[in-house]
């Protein structure tokens, strides 16, 4: 008889002329309740941190963008109100009158699609004496009037 690594007996008659066998090692028991540990290489524990280090950057830079943007975002929309030529509407003026008044060479419809992008416009309805902003390129035009000019 002889023991083997994992306390096995093994008799060698059995096997004459052949290397002994080693018996299969017995499963490493866990005690109730515990949890094995992981093991991190140091290749894990690099990729790791970097992943963190990521993580970490590109929250703060998200942040950062948020306050700075909507910081942006105030200062555009005070500006803004000074890059566009206003018209107030009248008693029976439609987009399509503004259109005509503002460019009486170029095609309505085109005019009136940038007028309905530029003010958020839901339907055609003009609202009397709501002014209703215009590209700039149009300031010269007649009906055109300032930010000033309409009180924005």
């Amino acid at each position: 008889m002889v023991k083997t690594k994992t306390d096995v007996s093994v008799n060698t008659a059995d096997y004459a002329g052949a290397a002994a066998p080693y018996a299969a090692a017995p499963a490493v028991a866990i005690a109730d309740g515990a949890t094995p540990s992981i093991r991190l290489t140091v290749r894990g524990r690099v990729v790791l941190t970097a992943l963190l280090v990521t993580l970490l950057a590109s929250v703060g830079f998200g942040v950062s963008n948020a306050f700075a943007g909507s910081a942006q975002a105030d200062t555009d929309l005070k500006a803004g109100v000074n890059n566009f030529g206003y018209i107030v509407p009248l008693e029976g003026d439609s987009l399509w009158s503004v259109a005509q008044l503002l460019d009486p060479n170029a095609d309505p419809r085109d005019i009136v699609q940038e007028i309905v992008e530029l003010n958020q416009l839901s339907d055609s309805a003009l609202k009397l004496y709501e002014p209703i902003a215009v590209p700039l390129r149009y300031a010269d035009r007649p009906g055109v009037q300032s930010a000033a000019e309409v009180g924005l």
